[in-house]
């Protein structure tokens, strides 16, 4: 059990709480800490001080000062006014884990955001009441605000909420349930929708596809390796113990194990052949390097999900601070990194699929013994090589953009939310060259027969086998790619 604002979370444990909402819960440790932090503010309101976000108007009308009788009227019209973001919703799950994420946040205690605030969106998350939040409109500084104003819109009954499945208006979703719309205090408007959850919840989706992809392009790897008839010398762990790189070694001793004692490999031990082509032959420093890319936003995404993004940051009665905890700059430099080292399993994936088809090595042209007549596996790697180019176009980083905002008060941003967005497009065509790269692999070892492989290749190739038949002559192999692509998306393949 985790204690929310209290304990550290890790991305492991979002993604349990995520399937299970009761993984996590507010103690007493916590609500005193929100408590704390709510009574704070109420005194900064009594003491007449000026102090942005509680008393004042927002961005560029930060020196409008705004009376007691305003302030409910004043978050209210911050929510409202921010609900500006365009696009088709966001996965239901990505909804979820901001939700995860901005509960964590604001009960650290410094937000300034009342325990009755929190305590709904916990139950929404536990209701599985999920708001519909648009996909574009942040600038991933100052928070990811359009986003956050559309996914806290249902607390004060607008807007629009997932239920059983459903796109439903979330007044009637509330009613149903016996909740009434919430009326925000001082900061509270400011307090939840400031913040990188639109972000972070990207990058710890996009952390979690990424992993299972790393792994499996190591399996791909090795079952191309096999049709290939290539060498596996090339992963022997002296030659990488002397350039030590955390991610080429794990790379290297897993192409170890997914080759050993196989067959095949033995019975070319002694061949003529020197060396492979890079894409065969590089597969640990290739990988690896994306590993070393997953391993670093891993550790800032991390970072990111157990600190408090929001401004002003509420330390005490006394003391508040206007700062830059919200800039997304620290997520979206490691979020672009993560793109490219993506987009690179995919370009040496698509190299390998294409020296299986070239007739090399006892593997016939196009991997069809009645090519001419049938194009075989000819246009599969088209598709390849058009997702692999789209993902190079995906990798110009939307950080290295800024364009200011708020009257120019915002006036470096980070586009966050664009790198977290296209991240995940790009793993999604991952998932699809690895398709075929696994569909041209379990057709080469057709031609390796009687010899078998090893372990983890043969399994490999049972499973694509379960759905996808040898390929004598030409049919819809499309339907092939997509059936495999499904076997990827449901974790079907045996990566470890």
């Amino acid at each position: 059990m985790k204690i929310y604002g209290v304990d550290t979370f890790t991305i492991a444990d979002v993604l349990e709480i995520l399937g299970d909402p009761n993984k996590a819960k507010l103690n007493k440790e916590a609500k005193e800490k929100i408590l704390r932090s709510q009574d704070n503010v109420r005194k900064i309101v009594a003491s007449d001080r000026t102090v942005y976000g509680i008393n004042t108007g927002f961005g560029p009308l930060c020196d409008v000062k705004i009376s007691d009788e305003e302030t409910a009227q004043l978050q209210y019209n911050l929510i409202i006014s921010h609900a500006v973001g365009v696009g088709k919703p966001i996965a239901k799950e990505l909804s979820k884990v901001m939700m995860i994420a901005k509960i964590h946040a604001l009960s650290k205690g410094f937000s300034g955001v009342s325990l009755d605030v929190i305590e709904r969106l916990l139950l929404m998350v536990e209701k599985d009441i999920i708001p519909v939040v648009p996909e574009q409109g942040s600038v991933g500084a100052s928070g990811d605000l359009a986003p956050l104003a559309h996914l806290v819109l249902p607390l004060l009954g607008l807007g629009k909420v997932w239920q059983n499945g459903e796109i439903k208006e979330a007044g009637k979703v509330l009613e149903e349930n016996g909740l009434k719309a919430l009326q925000l205090g001082p900061k509270e408007g400011l307090g939840l929708i400031n913040g990188t959850q639109f972000i972070l919840a990207h990058a710890i989706l996009g952390l979690n596809k990424f992993e299972y992809l790393l792994d499996l392009a190591d399996l791909t790897a090795a079952m191309s390796l096999e049709a290939y008839r290539g060498s596996e010398s090339p992963f022997k762990k002296e030659l990488h113990d002397i350039r030590a790189f955390d991610g080429s070694k794990k790379v290297a001793a897993r192409m170890r194990k997914f080759l050993k004692n196989s067959e095949n490999m033995k019975s070319h031990e002694y061949c003529d052949r020197v060396q492979d082509p890079y894409s065969m032959r590089c597969v640990p420093q290739v990988h690896g390097a994306s590993r070393n890319a997953f391993e670093h936003l891993k550790s800032l995404a991390e970072i990111e999900l157990n600190s408090v993004t929001d401004n002003p940051i509420v330390l005490s009665a006394e003391e508040s601070i206007s700062g830059g905890n919200f800039h997304g700059q620290l997520l979206a430099l490691p979020l672009d990194y993560a793109t490219l080292a993506v987009a690179e399993l995919g370009n040496i994936s698509d190299r390998r699929s294409y020296l299986l088809l070239e007739g090399k090595y006892g593997l016939p042209r196009l991997l069809t013994e009645s090519s001419g007549l049938n194009s075989g596996f000819m246009i599969p790697q088209y598709t390849s090589a058009a997702l692999v180019t789209e993902n190079k176009t995906l990798c110009f980083p939307a950080s290295a953009d800024s364009i200011p905002t708020s009257l120019g008060q915002e006036d470096h941003v980070s586009m966050g939310s664009i790198s977290g967005r296209k991240f995940n497009q790009v793993l999604g065509n991952l998932e699809n060259i690895l398709s075929v790269e696994l569909m041209f692999g379990a057709q080469g070892l057709e031609f390796r027969r009687p010899a078998k492989c090893s372990k983890y290749v043969e399994n490999a190739y049972a499973l694509v086998r379960t759905k996808v038949a040898k390929l004598e002559e030409d049919r819809l192999i499309g339907e092939d790619m997509l059936a495999i692509a499904n076997l990827i998306r449901e974790r079907k393949f045996e990566v470890n």
